[in-house]
């Protein structure tokens, strides 16, 4: 396979990492369309990007006509036809292997061969993932980090047959986007969602021991070990429903020592999902 040039990117969902990935895309001069069936999500979308927007003009990001450019690369369609005569698709779905299976499914029809399919996904394998998309050489991960226009790393995951010109392909966006890369190879979880998985569920055995509370866990991290956020308010960003569905596979896929901790599965039983519900560890009032 050729490498092609990439004009024409495609983001599969707007939710919190879609609509990042998409500002990205547009801000680094690809036509950026966003397909996200949910009128409500998309509409949130919208006004999110056009609050970054704006903070980053206020502090010297980005001038007025840069920011103008950046939103009229941007094109909102509800269905995967919109897709149609893109050089790279990022799906940025659910981590359900059933639901991106079908999105793939649906979006074959309007790719041309030589597209390239990439998934966002932060721990499901690659080489599944690509079995279903039709286009295994053409395919592989792109797990981007939030919030995206502010994190510098996009881990770039190859399946077993993922070839290197999408690799280097997908470097090439990566720079153009003005991210650093590391290539992984297929391994569940790859490097940092094993890594803070494991971090994040330990902070939950400890709040439930009583070592500490949430705050001082969340400030010993950061001033002790220089994260940039502690673990809990990260799991209240990323959400604790997509933290536990992330411990469940790895608990399955890479044994018993990251098994969920009871206080998470608790927390999400009670709808405690994060700042996307307006409470999770902590309370996020409106």
């Amino acid at each position: 396979m050729a490498a092609p040039t990439v004009r024409t990117v495609t983001v599969i969902g707007a939710g919190v990492m879609g609509r990042g990935i998409a500002l990205a895309s547009a801000r680094s001069g690809f036509e950026t369309r966003v397909v996200e069936p949910n009128e409500k999500a998309a509409q949130s979308a919208k006004e999110e990007v056009e609050k970054i927007l704006a903070r980053a003009q206020e502090k010297g990001e980005i001038d007025a006509a840069g920011a103008a450019a950046a939103t009229a690369r941007l094109a909102w369609a509800r269905t995967p036809d919109a897709a149609k005569g893109s050089d790279l698709v990022i799906e940025a779905a659910p981590e359900s292997v059933a639901l991106k299976a079908d999105i793939y499914a649906k979006l074959a029809r309007h790719l041309e061969p030589e597209a390239i399919l990439a998934t966002n996904t932060s721990s499901l394998s690659i080489t599944e993932l690509a079995a279903t998309s039709g286009r295994p050489a053409r395919f592989l991960g792109m797990h981007f980090f939030n919030p995206v226009h502010r994190m510098r790393l996009i881990e770039l995951v190859r399946g077993l047959e993922t070839s290197d010109e999408t690799v280097a392909v997908a470097e090439e966006v990566s720079r153009a986007m003005k991210k650093e890369t590391v290539l992984v190879r297929e391994s569940p979880g790859f490097v940092t969602s094993r890594i803070n998985a494991l971090i994040g569920n330990e902070a939950f055995a400890m709040l439930e021991a009583g070592v500490a509370s949430a705050r001082d866990i969340d400030k010993a991290l950061k001033l002790g070990l220089n994260h940039p956020m502690g673990p809990f308010e990260m799991v209240d960003l990323v959400g604790l429903d997509t933290r536990l569905s992330i411990l469940e596979y790895l608990e399955r896929t890479l044994g018993d020592k990251y098994r969920p901790s009871p206080l998470l599965v608790r927390y999400v039983k009670a709808g405690r999902l994060g700042r996307k519900v307006g409470r999770g560890v902590y309370d996020y009032p409106e």
